[in-house]
């Protein structure tokens, strides 16, 4: 069963999705009660993937590899060629670069399906979408095909866009509209690289007898393994005149506008400024759990599609731009930071933070060295964790008050204890308080920076300071001071409420004080990382 592992875990929603259609839709208790279940599945699996991973292997692990799609390719006149073949692979396998984050994956729906209580309408089509994007951000995360990440990738947009467009709130469809063209943009440019990569350095070979067939794939370690290759050399192979065929094969021109072209597509999702105009309506607009996935899941896909496509595939090409990354990085902090300190509304504030947390992973990319990479990478992790928390809590405030303005909160820490006692948490986690998840990822990025861009690593923790008066004055204003009249007798969190609040504070607080949980896993990665960036650097960096 652990050979087939990875395709339980991304198409176990489905199952939720066939009991749900066959459910009446008024029957809302059964609805909820499959879509946890449904979401459940996956987080036990990924518990079981967690406890299965060897930290000491490196490379990928759970191995899931068949050819899916077959396309023959008409070619006349190449010389000793038989036939050409244009190929997908379902081709499924994790790392400890990927691992941690479908296990996070499987964390945060569980939550976030709990926290669907506060969804008030069409509860059936709601279940169906939210698993659909499960699945979606399950393959996303294990796909080791250039399509197939692709084909997930896209999965993702279609659920999301109708979960902010019917659950959100009064700008729900201006910001759904946003959200699928900024994101759709991203897609068609990331659409573009990966067919120009397929066709240059995704080519393989099988010889039976005297025939020969040349393969043009997707599939990642194909093309990695290319990449090490003498480009020269691999186009002989399979073409006479291969500057006919492709004068810019693999030039070094090309390998700079492949990774311009992926910073571009992966940093609208992440999102990088000036592309986060479309995340602030987003995370203001769509309903909570939405929120939940949104900010602690799907902002990730764009930091694991740049480290996995972008830094790993052109490692010269990245380090000649790793002042723009950390630049980029620093811009997002501070800016992320300033804005966040100035806002009213506590949605705001959050949807700030994210992008001033995700400079943090930039500033750690752009390190370029292990502890640089671990900190990024633990930041995604952390802040998935702190951030689902976040608009958790937001969630729970807002169905008592009706507000999440900072102006009309106050004193709730009387009414609210645990409520309050929970956001005080998130909140140190967020600013980066020692023995929580957030400290770690910040250290390691801040130190793996500072060995190599001294100035930028000095201006971006200024970012730290500034994280600090946002977060304190947001909590602050929510929970402490006189309570207003009419939040009086509010109730505090009921069970189904805590129960995820709890669990996602344990996990904050386990990272904390044993970040080894993490770190271990990641640590053979990222050292093989380090080793196949200098490798492609050193043989391809023309």
């Amino acid at each position: 069963m652990s050979a087939n592992l990875l395709s339980l875990i991304v198409f176990s929603p489905l199952l939720g999705v066939f009991v749900l259609l066959f459910l009446p839709k008024e029957n809302k208790k059964a609805l909820q009660a499959v879509c946890m279940a449904a979401t459940g599945i996956p987080l036990l699996l990924g518990v079981w993937l967690y406890a299965a991973y060897s930290n000491g292997a490196s490379g990928m692990q759970f191995k899931e590899q068949l050819d899916w799609i077959r396309i023959p390719l008409n070619k006349e006149g190449v010389e000793g060629l038989t036939s050409f073949y244009w190929t997908v692979q379902y081709h499924l396998a994790v790392d400890g670069l990927s691992m941690p984050l479908v296990f996070l994956t499987a964390l945060v729906f569980a939550m976030a399906a709990l926290a669907s209580i506060y969804i008030k309408k069409r509860w059936k089509a709601y279940s169906i979408w939210l698993l659909l994007l499960e699945v979606g951000v399950f393959g996303v995360f294990t796909s080791q095909d250039l399509f197939l990440f692709f084909l997930f990738f896209e999965v993702t947009l279609v659920p999301m866009f109708f979960l902010i467009g019917i659950w959100g709130r009064v700008d729900r469809e201006k910001a759904a509209g946003r959200f699928l063209i900024y994101n759709g943009l991203g897609s068609a440019i990331m659409l573009v690289a990966f067919v120009i990569l397929v066709t240059t350095a995704g080519i393989s070979q099988q010889i039976t007898g005297n025939q020969l067939t040349v393969f043009y794939s997707g599939d990642i370690q194909t093309i990695v393994h290319n990449l090490l290759q003498d480009p020269a050399a691999l186009v002989n192979q399979v073409s006479p005149n291969p500057q006919a065929e492709n004068p810019f094969f693999l030039s070094g021109g090309m390998k700079t506008a492949l990774l311009v072209m992926l910073l571009i597509a992966f940093g609208i999702k992440l999102p990088i400024f000036p592309f986060h105009t479309w995340m602030l309506k987003v995370h203001t607009e769509a309903p909570p759990p939405v929120v939940m996935i949104h900010s602690g899941i799907l902002l990730k896909m764009g930091a694991y599609g740049l480290i996995r496509f972008g830094i790993l595939l052109f490692p010269a090409q990245a380090q000649d731009w790793a002042w723009v990354l950390a630049l980029l990085g620093v811009i997002n902090i501070l800016y992320g930071a300033l804005l966040a300190f100035v806002q009213n509304e506590f949605r705001l504030v959050l949807a700030y933070s994210s992008i001033s947390h995700m400079g943090i992973v930039l500033l750690g990319l752009a390190a370029f060295n292990p502890i640089g990479m671990q900190g990024a990478i633990f930041q995604l992790v952390s802040h998935g964790l702190i951030s689902a928390l976040m608009f958790l809590l937001v969630g729970s405030i807002y169905e008592r008050t009706s507000t999440t303005e900072l102006g009309k909160l106050g004193g709730l820490a009387k009414s609210m204890p645990f409520l309050s006692a929970i956001l005080l948490v998130g909140g140190l986690a967020s600013l980066g308080l020692p023995g929580l998840s957030g400290f770690v990822s910040e250290l390691l990025a801040f130190i793996g920076l500072f060995g190599t861009a001294q100035i930028l690593a000095v201006i971006g923790a200024v970012g730290i300071i500034l994280t600090a008066a946002y977060v304190l004055r947001g909590v602050m204003k929510m929970t402490y001071g006189p309570l207003p009249e009419r939040f009086k007798g509010l109730p505090d969190a009921r069970l189904i409420e805590a129960v995820p609040m709890i669990a996602l504070v344990a996990f904050i607080l386990l990272l904390g004080v044993y970040p080894g949980i993490l770190s271990e896993p990641l640590q053979q990665t990222v050292n093989g990382f380090h080793q196949t960036i200098h490798s492609l650097a050193g043989k391809i960096g023309g």
